[in-house]
């Protein structure tokens, strides 16, 4: 498509006499006749504003072959000597007669991007925050940014001394034996296995024998496919709707702009249906033979418990037979006290016996504990 080009003037603003809106083309201010300067405000062009939509520049562009000539002349340069613009194709300074050497100053071009034009919000008349206010700010305040700042002081940690103030344990003794029950389970997962009894409560199979009385019982449901139906959707897709302008501008780097706009395609969204033939499917129950069969499993037949404070732990007796078994079970506890702005208590669960041994009433301890009150660690002084 074809391409629409035009220069667009800027202007600036004297800092000198604070003259606003000179033309680019003059490179001394009209009023006061100094010229305009690299640095500060006076290097900064204004070219008017442009359409949000298609970046097309809102200001009138440039007609007289004058001006179009001092637009075409090239990048500004500033003179080494007395620091006033000149055109891009004068090889003398306009202000002091100096010849334009390798250290003048060149203005860079480069592209402008269009601004996008933010809607101005209407104003409200102003309102005193009563206590809800502050209290919904105070939670947005916590949820978005208090979180983060609790997190890190909660998980902070200071060190407390603290010394032993008891310890406590528990021990059971439990007598199982090798019982014959019946059990039921899936036909098809019921294999024919002799048990064999355990020696010095070991080595035990608890087998499957006499599979009995399978009766068919639902195992679960599935999905079965019952059809097809016709489902249909809607959905958007991206379509061409005409064309649009859409402009781009460049900087000369002498307070003109080369503003190039062009017809582009368009385009918006659109909604369809998209129809297809989906399975339908149905759920139906799995039937399944439940047997009864005889087998072996360990049975409770007897539990000794023994427990004590501030001593060292034991297990209670107790003897069985060559078919029979003991399992053991033991806990631990170690009570201490330490000072955080008054007494706390904290209870210390060794996982072993060689871990409980180690702290005695009175001890010495140190404590680790963080801002939210938690314990990390505990260790003897």
């Amino acid at each position: 498509m074809a391409k629409r080009t035009r220069i667009i003037e800027g202007t600036w603003n004297c800092t000198s006499c604070d003259t606003k809106g000179i033309p680019a083309r003059h490179k001394l201010c009209p009023t006061c006749n100094n010229p305009r300067e690299l640095t500060g405000k006076e290097s900064e062009f204004d070219f008017g504003d442009v359409d949000a939509k298609s970046g097309k520049s809102l200001r009138e562009g440039v007609t007289d072959s004058e001006t179009l000539e001092v637009a075409a002349a090239g990048e500004d340069w500033f003179c080494a000597y007395c620091g006033a613009a000149n055109r891009g194709d004068r090889p003398r300074c306009k202000q002091c007669s100096a010849e334009r050497t390798d250290d003048a100053k060149a203005a860079t071009s480069k592209d402008l991007d269009a601004p996008v034009v933010a809607p101005q919000p209407v104003a409200q008349p102003k309102k005193r925050m009563g206590a809800k206010g502050w209290l919904v700010l105070g939670v947005l305040f916590s949820c978005c940014f208090g979180s983060g700042v609790f997190s890190y002081w909660g998980s902070r940690t200071h060190e407390y001394p603290g010394e032993v103030t008891g310890t406590e344990w528990k021990r059971a003794v439990v007598q199982e034996r090798f019982t014959a029950v019946a059990k039921t389970g899936w036909r098809d997962e019921l294999r024919t296995t002799s048990p064999r009894m355990p020696v010095n409560g070991a080595g035990e199979v608890a087998g499957v024998a006499n599979v009995r009385g399978c009766v068919s019982r639902q195992r679960g449901t599935r999905r079965v496919a019952d059809g097809t139906e016709r489902v249909c959707r809607t959905k958007s897709r991206r379509v061409a709707c005409g064309s649009e302008e859409k402009c781009r501008r460049r900087d000369k780097g002498n307070g003109f702009v080369e503003e190039v706009c062009e017809d582009v395609t368009k385009y918006c969204n659109e909604s369809y249906e998209d129809c297809q033939n989906e399975t339908r499917y149905r759920t139906e129950p799995v039937y399944a033979q439940e047997c009864t069969y005889d087998t072996y499993e360990w049975k409770q037949v007897d539990r000794r418990e023994t427990s004590g404070t501030d001593d060292r732990p034991r297990w209670p007796e107790l003897s069985v037979s060559g078919v029979d078994r003991l399992r053991r079970e033991e806990h631990y506890s170690v009570h201490l006290r330490y000072e955080d702005d008054g007494t706390k208590e904290h209870v210390l669960e060794p996982k072993s016996e060689q871990e409980f041994v180690a702290w005695k009433k009175g001890q010495d301890a140190r404590l680790t504990v963080t801002n939210l009150g938690k314990v990390e660690q505990v260790v003897p002084r």
